[in-house]
């Protein structure tokens, strides 16, 4: 099973000496593997939370952040519209600094 990689990949395994198979995804297709990627990619934030350092936690973080980039302007949006409505949100309901835990 195969999975979706950064563009610069198949180089990096041709430089070690491999020849890798590789296709380019449809726009469908692209999408759902960008889905499962930033699951994946959030799995393993969560592990550096666990068991990483902070240095670990930012690697980890900046995958996520890429692979949202990729997934936002596969649906036709600029990442600045992100942000727009990431800050009003924040404006209206707050961030989650104050460690609020909502009880059931």
């Amino acid at each position: 099973m195969g999975k979706l990689v950064r563009d610069g990949i198949p180089g990096v395994i041709r430089g070690a000496g491999g020849e890798p198979v590789v296709r380019v995804l449809g726009e469908g297709e692209y999408l759902g593997a960008l889905v499962a990627k930033l699951g994946e990619e959030a799995g393993e934030v969560a592990e550096a939370v666990a068991g990483g350092g902070a240095a670990e936690v930012v690697e980890e973080a900046a995958d996520v952040l890429e692979v949202l980039r990729a997934l936002v302007r596969g649906v036709g949006v600029e990442w600045d519209e992100v942000e727009r409505v990431a800050a009003e949100k924040r404006r209206e309901r707050g961030g989650f600094e104050g460690r609020y835990y909502l009880e059931a």
